[in-house]
């Protein structure tokens, strides 16, 4: 059943009317999923993460070099005797690393590149003030030996040496297709909204450094994922439609502007895998790609990797319902929230072809870039 109830017709987030009312359930249907997607729904929306067993090996047979992790551990005070397990595996590798006695840690080795060392030390900063400011639940940094929280580790002479972060392992689960996701999505809006008043008002440290996502970083020349014009399955009559598409984004992006109010410090990756659901309290975790964006985005980086199916409008009510209990909308914002949600879509068409060779690839495929024909023609009709 659709979280709008009952479904006459298709239901889209780019609709001019957005049927609100019904009984909505919170759950998401897998009547209409289609390939890819219902894998990573049963997966609670993971798409980003891969669990594997030991890090020995993958199921695919592709080894996992072990060599990192372990020498990583040495750069800690861990008890003896710890395993090491790879539970994700996306722009960085994520560890479990548990005790005989049942502490965990989550040891998070960064991609090559990605981030510079200042760029991490801003993102914990800010991550460890949204909690002791009491804003949010976000992870807490370990520091290493050396009493900093950002370790170098360097597997061998001619790797390049890796940034690694150490953090106490957070209780909760994350969410799946089978849950009520009404709560989590008004709670997700409350919380976006303490974050962005909380980015306003802080004091930032010195040399603070977080990129910045707008049109150019996103979909323009210098796109930090790559380019939506390589993503998988591409061809002449997509090129055409998501250009158009993209052309649209940017002039109405244009129009919207980047003002203070609309445009500051935020997480920029708000989906379901980057939450923890810890009784009635929602958890954030996974700041790697915070910086400077609008504020309007967060809501469509909720609904990641499925904008396309017809619970979304739903579930976008329900986080504006919990955004203007503590910061208000404005009517430009929340028409402009279909345009976040085209960006993001584009956007990971991009990631998704420039890493081709990752697992969720392989998983979603082309099939992703195929679903998105729908949205630019829907997007294209309503505002073009």
């Amino acid at each position: 059943m659709s979280v709008l109830g009952s479904r006459r017709g298709s239901q889209s987030i780019f609709s001019k009317e957005r049927r609100r009312g019904g009984a909505p359930t919170g759950r998401l249907s897998e009547t209409d999923e289609p390939r890819g997607c219902k894998v990573c729904m049963e997966r609670g929306f993971i798409i980003l993460q891969i669990y594997a067993g030991p890090v020995v090996s993958r199921q695919d047979g592709q080894g996992v070099t072990t060599q990192l992790a372990e020498q990583a551990l040495s750069l800690y005070a861990f008890p003896r005797n710890v395993s090491v397990n790879l539970i994700c595996l996306s722009e960085n590798e994520t560890y479990k690393v548990e005790a005989p006695s049942g502490k965990r840690w989550a040891l998070r080795v960064h991609r090559p590149g990605y981030q510079s060392q200042n760029a991490l030390t801003s993102e914990l900063a800010w991550l460890v003030a949204l909690r002791q400011d009491g804003v949010v639940t976000t992870p807490v940094p370990v520091a290493g030996l050396n009493g900093e929280w950002i370790q170098i580790a360097r597997p061998t002479s001619f790797a390049e040496p890796r940034y690694v972060v150490l953090f106490e392992w957070e209780s909760g689960r994350q969410s799946d297709a089978g849950m009520d996701l009404r709560q989590c999505f008004q709670s997700l809006g409350a919380i976006s909204a303490k974050m962005h008043l909380h980015s306003r008002t802080w004091q930032r440290p010195a040399g603070f450094e977080r990129f910045t996502w707008n049109f150019e970083t996103a979909l323009g020349e210098v796109s930090r994922w790559g380019r939506w014009r390589d993503g998988l399955g591409m061809d002449a009559a997509k090129l055409d439609l998501f250009g158009r598409t993209a052309e649209l984004i940017q002039q109405r992006l244009a129009c919207y502007g980047s003002g203070p109010d609309r445009f500051g410090l935020a997480h920029c990756d708000l989906r379901l895998a980057n939450l923890l659901m810890d009784g009635g309290q929602v958890k954030v975790i996974d700041f790697d790609d915070c910086g400077f964006g609008w504020y309007m985005y967060d809501a469509a980086t909720s609904v990641s990797f499925f904008e396309h199916l017809p619970e979304v409008p739903g579930l976008i009510e329900l986080w504006l319902e919990g955004y203007r209990t503590v910061r208000d909308v404005g009517k430009a914002d929340e028409e402009e929230i279909p345009t976040f949600v085209m960006l993001r879509r584009l956007l990971l068409v991009a990631w998704l072809g420039s890493r081709s060779e990752s697992d969720p690839a392989r998983s979603l495929g082309a099939a992703y870039t195929d679903q998105t024909v729908g949205l630019c023609s829907a997007y294209l009709k309503r505002f073009g």
